[in-house]
């Protein structure tokens, strides 16, 4: 069984989202509460460009098959699996004495910034599924 093209890209792409989004959340709400923890540095997860390259066709690599009984992905799917985003430092431009690099403001927005998107992601991918469920119903 080909699972390319069971869902169209739309609906890769906004679940791949939603997954890297949760991750960046986490990153975030790490840094806010570490926002007094002396030498500590912010963080962010950076998946946006990688993301655009796998949709454009870009060699990605080959997901990983942990297990014989998973089936091979092909096409645009493969290329999504393999997107993980990568860590990045995200110091403040004026670290505090205690070396702390957190600014409470920038995370906030950044928070707020990457909730949004989220939930964005998410009404689209649930708008999807709607309309999915009304095709199958139509056909009965």
């Amino acid at each position: 069984m080909q699972l390319d093209g069971l869902f169209n890209t739309t609906v890769e792409v906004l679940g791949k989202s939603i997954d890297l989004r949760a991750r960046n959340q986490n990153l975030i709400a790490a840094n806010i509460a570490n926002a007094e923890t002396p030498n500590y540095i912010p963080k962010t997860l950076v998946f946006e460009d990688e993301l655009q390259d796998a949709l454009k066709g870009g060699e990605m690599g080959t997901p990983a098959i942990t297990n014989s009984r998973h089936l091979p992905l092909k096409g645009v799917a493969s290329r999504l699996q393999s997107v993980t985003g990568r860590v990045v430092e995200t110091p403040a431009k004026t670290p505090g004495k205690d070396g702390n690099a957190v600014e409470i403001e920038n995370e906030m927005g950044r928070m707020m910034e990457n909730q949004i998107m989220y939930n964005a992601s998410v009404q689209i991918l649930a708008r999807q599924f709607a309309e999915l469920k009304s095709a199958l119903r139509e056909g009965k």
